[in-house]
């Protein structure tokens, strides 16, 4: 369990999104966002450096580097053509940091592992516009090993447990968010109502039949936490619809020690478009139609 709160808290701080999350919105059937922070990329810089041999001026010498203000997506590192334009190329893998451990490597959905984030992405940029390089995705965090198919009765079990590390995460961020900036105002005010409720069910390890007594027992208290948890992922763009990329900040960490994740999450996407809706996320987490509220997503 304390495991899990470490995840969900670093999740809460978006502390994967920046190493995980591709620009591509694009989702396979197949898997793509706790942790410590895997593979950055190196700061981007331009290929050419001043020559201090000139003696030049100073505001000349201290010209905007327009790399700086230059975005490239994942795998590509921003450089400078003649004009001084700054454009997208992809990164040289060699460039990447070394892994330090393996909890740095990643898993790809063509089997193969790769020494952090970065190397994979610096890969996968190469293969841009080709069929390859379409259906290549980040598919979970560390190194590559057999995940054992889901069964029927595991996926019930699934949410039930993923509730209760949704609500305990919210709590427990509640808990210390003096002067942390974990929660904003309006999600304090909702999250203080399951804290001081004396109802609510302390963390720990709990049986399945015990977790699904609470939540029939106390529903409400599972509103907000499934709704924050969509709102959390919902970012590039927020526009109510969960992508493979937006989910990859919490998959990638759960496959491989929830090997139902994959069958989870493919079962929310209930007409099958590649999308997951506030409704279909909603309904994973049996939250009631007349409960799903867009307000709530803060």
């Amino acid at each position: 369990m304390r495991v899990w709160i470490v995840f969900l808290l670093c999740l809460a701080g978006q502390a994967f999104t920046a190493s995980i999350t591709e620009e591509e919105p694009v989702i396979d059937d197949v898997v793509e966002e706790a942790q410590p922070e895997v593979g950055v990329n190196p700061v981007q810089v331009e290929t050419g450096d001043f020559d201090e041999a000139i003696d030049v001026e100073e505001e000349e010498v201290t010209a905007e580097n327009p790399c700086l203000s230059h975005h490239c997506k994942k795998g590509k590192v921003c450089e400078v053509d003649e004009e001084n334009t700054p454009m997208c190329v992809c990164q040289d893998p060699t460039t990447c940091p070394g892994a330090v451990g393996e909890f740095e490597h990643v898993c790809a959905t063509d089997n193969t592992t790769y020494d952090s984030s970065c190397h994979f992405f610096a890969h996968k940029c190469s293969l841009e516009g080709t069929k390859k390089g379409h259906k290549l995705h980040l598919d979970y965090i560390g190194p590559c090993k057999f995940i054992e198919a889901c069964m029927d009765a595991e996926l019930n079990e699934f949410p039930l447990r993923m509730r209760d590390w949704l609500k305990n995460v919210l709590v427990t961020l509640y808990e210390r968010d003096e002067e942390n900036n974990l929660l904003t105002e309006k999600q304090k005010l909702r999250v203080r109502k399951i804290y001081e409720n004396e109802k609510r069910l302390q963390a720990g390890e709990h049986s399945l039949d015990l977790l699904a007594h609470d939540f029939e027992k106390n529903y409400n208290m599972y509103i907000f936490p499934v709704h924050w948890q969509f709102g959390q992922l919902d970012q590039h763009p927020i526009d109510g619809f969960l992508s493979h990329t937006e989910l990859a900040p919490l998959r990638a960490p759960l496959i491989p020690m929830e090997h139902c994740t994959t069958r989870f999450f493919d079962q929310c996407d209930a007409d099958n478009d590649k999308y997951i809706a506030l409704e279909e996320w909603a309904n994973c987490f049996s939250i009631k139609e007349q409960d799903v509220d867009k307000d709530l997503v803060i």
